[in-house]
């Protein structure tokens, strides 16, 4: 043991054999953590103040104090007293300035409420481990009353402090001892403090405990059976159960010697009542005395009139009788003017990736919402028309289709197609759609990825289920060239498109049709109607009526 401290006399694994000094490894407690615990009156501040003033000129020590015990060790040993109640900032600067200077301090918190004495602590250790490399000396980090800054439950404070004490504290026992943190933590029940953060010390020192839950737990981190748990009643204050690689590799009984300093609040003690007549004691206490008369007058405090309990009939009452307001309703919009807006909306929902694998009532469903949004009627386009909306639109009748097919009306086709597909399934309208528009329009074929998106899926083997069923029907028919691209013929419009390769996915595809048209193979149509073909754009409209 290269730095030993005595902490008190030993009084043997049993109890039995004579005291003998029982001491403390420096070196080792500095690598491998503290742990103290016991009730109120066990003498855990005494304990603490032992292990200061033993080890005060060996190690660089800071003191977290939340009831300003420890700030007399400032007269006898030459401790910093930090007041807690500066700022977070120029704690941690001050922190920071601690660990390069090497100077022991004592955090004073009495003067702060719960909340504020743990960003104060968080504060203060967060600097203390953030400090430079350069300045990781060994630092004896003893935090009294631990269960404040490291709660295992919430509490009244806030979430956003607590979360900020438990990680400063977790720090400080986790990842402390590479920074050459040591920490000793004092507290009254091991089952107020986190897990976390108690799991980490390696020493432990059992005070006084009486509830079962705590006496069990002490217990089970010595080692000890139920028998041995029933001891922590039977310890007087000072007395402590100690187990670690710094005290003991077996439990140890000890009792903690004398301190030289003491706490500014000590244990209260029995003193005379003095005893004055009753005329006296009346004048002490409804007489001002000469001090109080100079002071200026106290202003009465302001007391909020009391407010009468509601009962909840009374409240049921009032939200029965409770009518909202009238809100000014928004100008109504006309039926084409909603409509055109109900069809940007449309396009708008096309238009996300995401919507593609959606189910028509879930697509439905967010159409409603965005024309909320915007103040248009939702609601007046049914589901099944916005079935066949639907379909049309995922077949990719956009601008540029509705010029091509708007070429192809003089015949009749693209209304015959129409047709066609509201007699299909509605699983398969927009499949259908989708090839009457490639094959009058002379496009290629759709890819399997194409067809999936007209049918809502992103499954090209569903397309090719679905695909087969509708040849089924007979109302188109698939063949492949002699390169492997597929060509489908639609019987009812005398028509097929042109040959497109299964796998190509729907990019290709709209570049090989925009390189024909470059070509000059589907003539010079403009990509959007021009204003005198607006009436012949006006029959493609989405919503059109049944």
């Amino acid at each position: 043991m290269a730095f030993g401290i005595e902490m008190g006399l030993s009084m043997g694994a049993a109890g039995q054999n004579a005291p003998e000094p029982a001491r403390l490894d420096l070196e080792e407690l500095l690598a491998t953590r503290l742990l103290v615990q016991g009730n109120s009156g066990s003498g855990k501040s005494h304990l603490l103040r032992r292990l200061l003033e033993q080890s005060a000129g060996q190690v660089q020590q800071v003191v977290v104090d939340p009831e300003g015990d420890f700030v007399t060790l400032s007269e006898a040993y030459g401790h910093v007293v930090v007041d807690g109640a500066h700022p977070e900032a120029d704690l941690q600067a001050i922190a920071a300035r601690v660990r390069a200077h090497r100077v022991s301090v004592v955090l004073n918190l009495e003067s702060l409420d719960m909340e504020a004495q743990m960003r104060a602590a968080a504060a203060f250790l967060g600097g203390l481990f953030e400090a430079e490399r350069a300045h990781w000396y060994p630092v004896l980090v003893v935090v009294d009353e631990a269960q404040i800054f490291a709660p295992a439950a919430a509490g009244d404070v806030s979430d956003e402090a607590r979360k900020v004490a438990l990680g400063a504290m977790t720090n400080l026992m986790c990842r402390g001892r590479k920074r050459g943190l040591a920490g000793v933590i004092a507290t009254q029940r091991l089952a107020k403090l986190a897990k976390n953060v108690a799991a980490e010390a390696t020493n432990f020192l059992m005070g006084r405990t009486f509830l079962d839950i705590d006496m069990a737990r002490a217990a089970d981190l010595l080692g000890l059976d139920r028998r041995g748990a029933e001891r922590f009643r039977d310890l007087a204050r000072g007395e402590f159960v100690a187990l670690g690689p710094a005290l003991s590799r077996r439990p140890l009984a000890l009792r903690i010697g004398p301190v030289a300093t003491s706490a500014r609040s000590g244990s209260p003690k029995l003193i005379p009542l003095p005893e004055p007549s009753e005329a006296d004691l009346r004048a002490l206490i409804l007489t001002p005395s000469p001090e109080e008369a100079l002071l200026p007058p106290r202003a009465p405090s302001a007391r909020a009139a009391a407010q009468p309990r509601v009962s909840p009939a009374d409240l049921m009452r009032e939200l029965s009788a409770y009518r909202p307001e009238p809100v000014e309703a928004p100008p109504a919009l006309g039926a084409a003017e909603n409509r055109a807006g109900c069809e940007a909306v449309l396009r708008g929902l096309i238009g996300d990736p995401d919507a593609g694998g959606q189910s028509v009532a879930v697509v439905y469903q967010d159409f409603l919402v965005r024309c909320r949004m915007r103040g248009l009627d939702g609601e007046a386009i049914g589901l099944p028309a916005f079935r066949r909306a639907l379909s049309v639109a995922r077949a990719g009748i956009d601008e540029a289709a509705l010029t091509a097919a708007a070429d192809s009306e003089a015949d009749g086709r693209w209304a015959q197609a129409q047709e066609a597909a509201a007699a299909m399934p509605e699983e398969v309208q927009g499949l259908y759609l989708l090839l009457a528009r490639a094959a009058l329009a002379d496009e290629p074929c759709p890819g399997d990825a194409a067809l999936a998106r007209a049918i809502g899926s992103r499954s090209p083997g569903r397309a090719r289920r679905l695909l087969g069923y509708v040849e089924s029907r007979g109302a188109i028919v698939c063949r492949n060239d002699f390169r492997g691209n597929r060509i489908v013929a639609l019987p009812a419009l005398a028509c097929e498109t042109a040959p497109g390769d299964p796998k190509a996915a729907a990019a290709d595809i709209k570049a090989a049709a925009d390189l024909r048209v470059a070509a000059g193979d589907l003539g010079t149509a403009p990509s959007t109607p021009e204003p005198a073909q607006a009436p012949r754009a006006e029959a493609w409209n989405l919503f059109a009526a049944e």
